[in-house]
């Protein structure tokens, strides 16, 4: 471009070419951001009309516009480098989630051998005991088995004495266990090379505080706080790297602020997504990565706030006369550059307010429509009021158009008919689906496989191929109207996933079979009118997206050797599906593992099992399960039926009364005493919770407190939320 073009205060002698200027000039005003030059209008023509003369005549102005024009790309610079920076930290915790993904999965296959063995021993001795005796004795897991039983309402406290095999203690009728009852007389074991100093970070990490005062803002662990503090303070670091503090420069420090919002667009689309990388590789949950996302959302919109005020103090009050290319604020304001930027500034403004947890609750679908709107607009809006964020806002598209319309609306999308059950309540109902899982075997030798849509790789992301513990799916209802077929509702799947059902159930013939089940509590818009729409129809088309989630916490649990679960109301969704597959899954995968690669596969959940293993069940691992309710009709959402089986298997299952009969039980006490008795019996824990942001930080808390005396304890909490 010829510099008179860019910069039109350019003596026209200037046209010449750079030998009749200083080449820094020359250079200057090649690469002299529109920023600066607003307008073709030349302001030094204006003030020379003003008796002004001509600016470029004083040397020092030549040599300030040089230091200026120099400070903003290299603050440019500096910024661009941030994502080198976020692309280091990913890494780290890739690396970090890698050991911790094979830890766990060498725990995992070292018990799942080790139980065989033992297994195999037992039914030796028991065999060569039916051989002397002629009689059978009572096996150790017989006895195990009757240690925990369970009726609606009641259950056997861990370690409860029974006169017999068919006797049922009324839970109601004893105290949960306190925070003092710790098994006596053995040594507890703790993790090895763990300092106190080491153990007291840990543990308060680990914490979580309560609620903010008066706001009853709830805050996530400390751990992700400090997290999230480290990246506010790596954001300000690139924000004020090598920017000159002075006033005649406070121009580079709004434009910096600007470009500290672009550099961190494709950061902010990507956690937004929902077939995401950065869930593969760190191993966070959804919910841990949408926390994150909100705060990434939150942080951009204060640093748009700092870009818009920042450039309104610098035209108004800091920028020389000389340099304006507008003399008026309505010329300012009108000046196509600055409504663009006005345009993208509101957008991203009203996403936020709109993203509040106020706003959501209550207008759950005005947020998902605006939220679509007002991201596209953003993005035309910013990408011609600023030439130098096109790749950034052009990543930032691909992400969200390859996530919105290739995954969840062509992969991932996929319409069948359900049934609707109202529960006793009368506000829960069940939206559930059934249907035989296509087999992968033989489509790739079909005549379709040449097409890549449907190779197997793509046909494992949809619904249809099944899912894992604590999945969840988006749910559409096209026929509740035209605004609730375009808007998804996410819900947790409260069903076992497929491959880990029951051994009676399945042949070895048979394709693994799926029954998915979502659990919905009413509330205002969508569920409401679902609600309404379950009262007088049994079945409903729908649309699913999905599914989506973490396999960290079943990964956790399957390398515990005591598992403890703790699930406050509809919570039980998260918790049933992982319990299921912790009394199944070990005994299907080491029925079908031939090798410890076999077992790698199964636990990648890339293995499927049409074998039951009932014969060879382990009892090595605890498996404990809290259950806390409401209401006694909230016992209905699982069936009883499935519970029984779970118990059988070894589950010990505790339901209190109903809280809102009988108050809150003592739940941090019941953890604490499974915690210490694992501990005393040499295990390692592994703890989920899923429930009322007060249940969980107590569970949590109690954890941090446990790893903080050393005990061997891991703590995920589940919890799905808007």
């Amino acid at each position: 471009m010829d510099p008179t073009q860019r910069c039109p205060w350019l003596p026209q002698s200037a046209a010449a070419g750079p030998g009749s200027l200083p080449s820094f000039a020359w250079a200057l005003c090649s690469r002299l951001p529109s920023a600066i030059a607003l307008s073709s209008t030349t302001p030094f023509s204006v003030w020379k009309e003003e008796g002004g003369g001509d600016p470029l005549d004083d040397p020092e102005n030549v040599e300030y516009l040089r230091r200026l024009t120099e400070a903003i790309y290299q603050s440019r610079a500096v910024a661009a480098s941030y994502n080198i920076a976020v692309l280091a930290v990913i890494l780290v915790f890739a690396v970090l989630h890698w050991r911790e993904t094979r830890s766990d999965a060498r725990k995992w296959r070292s018990r799942l051998l080790d139980t065989s063995r033992n297994t195999a021993l037992c039914s030796a001795g028991s065999t060569a005991a039916r051989t002397a005796d002629g009689d059978a004795s009572p096996s150790p897991s017989s006895s195990s088995l009757s240690a925990s039983s369970s009726v609606r309402g009641m259950a056997t406290p861990t370690g409860a004495a029974k006169e017999d095999e068919n006797s049922i203690v009324d839970l109601e009728r004893l105290p949960l266990l306190t925070h003092n009852q710790t098994a006596s007389g053995t040594r507890r074991l703790t993790w090895p090379r763990a300092g106190a100093a080491a153990r007291t970070v840990s543990s308060w990490l680990a914490r979580q505080p309560p609620p903010l005062p008066v706001v009853n803002k709830t805050l996530p662990s400390n751990g992700t706080s400090v997290f999230v503090a480290a990246w506010v303070a790596l954001v300000v670091f690139f924000h004020f790297f090598l920017l000159p503090l002075r006033w005649d420069f406070f121009f580079i420090f709004a434009d910096r602020a600007g470009f500290v919002f672009i550099v961190n667009l494709p950061l902010l689309y990507l956690l937004a997504a929902k077939n995401q990388p950065l869930r593969w590789l760190t191993g966070f949950s959804y919910e841990a990565l949408n926390i994150f996302h909100r705060r990434v959302g939150e942080l951009l919109c204060f640093e748009a706030l700092v870009h818009f005020v920042g450039m309104l103090v610098w035209f108004f009050f800091l920028e020389a006369d000389w340099l304006k290319a507008t003399k008026t604020p309505r010329e300012y304001f009108t000046h196509p550059l600055i409504l663009l930027g006005i345009g993208a500034f509101s957008s991203y403004e009203l996403i936020f307010f709109t993203s509040l947890a106020t706003f959501r609750q209550r207008w759950y679908e005005l947020f998902l429509a605006s939220h679509i709107v007002l991201q596209v607009a953003a993005l035309v809006f910013l990408w011609f009021h600023f030439y130098t964020s096109r790749p950034y806002v052009a990543l930032s598209l691909v992400i969200f158009l390859v996530d919105r319309l290739v995954w969840r609306f062509g992969l991932k999308r996929v319409g069948m008919t359900a049934d609707l059950n109202i529960f006793e309540d009368g506000e829960t109902f069940l939206v559930s689906a059934n249907w035989d899982i296509p087999p992968l075997s033989g489509f790739e030798g079909s005549a379709r496989s040449s097409r890549w849509w449907q190779s197997p790789l793509f046909r494992q992301s949809s619904i249809v191929n099944g899912w894992r513990p604590t999945d969840h799916v988006f749910l559409s209802v096209p026929v509740l109207g035209r605004s609730h077929a375009l808007q998804a509702h996410p819900f947790t799947i409260a069903s076992a996933a497929p491959g880990v059902q029951s051994a009676a159930s399945e042949t070895e013939t048979e394709s693994p079979h799926a029954w998915l089940c979502l659990l919905v509590r009413a509330h205002d818009g969508f569920t409401a009118d679902l609600l309404r729409y379950a009262q007088t129809h049994t079945r409903v088309d729908v649309k699913l997206d999905g599914p989506y989630g973490s396999y960290h916490a079943l990964a956790m649990l399957r390398a515990s050797h005591c598992a403890i679960l703790v699930a406050g109301g509809s919570g039980i969704a998260v918790t049933f599906p992982l319990v299921w597959a912790l009394l199944h899954d070990d005994d299907e995968a080491r029925d079908t593992a031939q090798t410890d690669d076999d077992l790698d596969r199964y636990g990648d959940g890339k293995t499927r099992t049409r074998r039951g293993g009932a014969a060879g069940k382990s009892k090595q691992q605890r498996v404990h399960l809290l259950w806390v309710t409401n209401a006694r009709s909230h016992r209905s959402w699982i069936p009883q039926q499935q519970l029984d089986e779970l118990v059988e298997r070894g589950l010990d299952l505790v339901v209190p009364e109903p809280s809102g009969e009988a108050g809150r039980p003592d739940v941090a006490g019941c953890v604490t005493s499974w915690i210490d008795n694992a501990a005393a019996d040499g295990r390692e824990v592994g703890v989920v919770a899923s429930g009322p942001d007060g249940l969980n930080r107590t569970v949590r808390n109690v954890c941090a407190d446990a790893s903080g005396a050393g005990l061997p304890v891991r703590v995920a909490v589940e919890k799905f939320g808007w």
